[in-house]
């Protein structure tokens, strides 16, 4: 049976991208054939983790959107970009980084209920065992869709007091929406706090499952995006709790 899994955060900052990329990286070096689409429009970002740009993006899900081209047109295989993935395999679906193709969709809009048919099209015509959605933080209309139509929804969250208010709202629409699996994720925390004390903590205010506590890393930080740090650094704390948030979800 084939997965959907929505990667969500309130606010902009958490990780979101990277912890998708990194999950992704895990879950397609079991073997399986992975879809990853970034529905993140209006900031688009994930793609240089899989060594993508501009340049070798023919189509997007922008052109999708608007009628351009079919969905699987705008899927690339990224996996031998991917260093360190051998086995499996990653098919990325970006957003345009183009300026004006991002104001567009801001002046414009387009219709999301072709979304809906994309994930379900891409899961069918690409084969995949999991489709993984990087979506746009808060609330607006794809994002609710997506969550709506998940097998598991992620939420990640920082240790911050504006995170904690904003992953509430999120918590309540997905229990509104019946997702079949709600996971919270503390992400950057400082190393200097008691883990299992903010996961207790975190878990008592949404009455929700944290599938991890995650680390601050400095080497996170120092590889910049230019890889995936997962495989980049396999035995690190911070990839073995994202590897056991993987086994969880597949």
């Amino acid at each position: 049976m084939s997965k959907i899994l929505s990667i969500h955060s309130f606010r902009g900052g958490t990780g979101k991208s990277n912890t998708t990329a990194n999950l992704a990286s895990l879950i397609a070096a079991t073997g399986r054939r992975v879809g990853v689409i970034d529905t993140d429009i209006m900031s688009p970002g994930i793609h240089v983790l899989f060594g993508m740009d501009d340049a070798s993006m023919k189509y997007s899900l922008n052109d999708y959107l608007w009628g351009k081209c079919e969905i699987k047109q705008a899927a690339y295989d990224v996996s031998s970009k991917v260093k360190g993935l051998n086995a499996g395999q990653i098919f990325l679906i970006p957003s345009s980084i183009k300026a004006g193709e991002i104001a567009r969709v801001l002046r414009e809009g387009y219709d999301v209920g072709l979304l809906n048919d994309g994930f379900h099209r891409l899961v069918e015509e690409l084969n995949l065992d999991v489709l993984l959605i990087d979506t746009h933080p808060g609330l607006n209309e794809e994002t609710l869709l997506s969550i709506a139509i998940s097998d598991a929804l992620i939420i990640i969250l920082r240790p911050d007091a504006q995170d904690y208010q904003g992953t509430g709202v999120t918590v309540d629409v997905a229990h509104k929406l019946d997702v079949p699996q709600l996971f919270l994720l503390v992400n950057k925390v400082p190393t200097s706090f008691n883990f299992a004390e903010v996961k207790a903590r975190v878990e008592k205010t949404y009455n929700a499952e944290v599938a991890a506590v995650l680390p601050h890393s400095d080497e996170m930080m120092t590889l910049a995006s230019s890889g995936i740090f997962v495989l980049q650094y396999p035995d690190h704390p911070l990839s073995q709790s994202l590897r056991a948030v993987a086994n969880r979800l597949v």
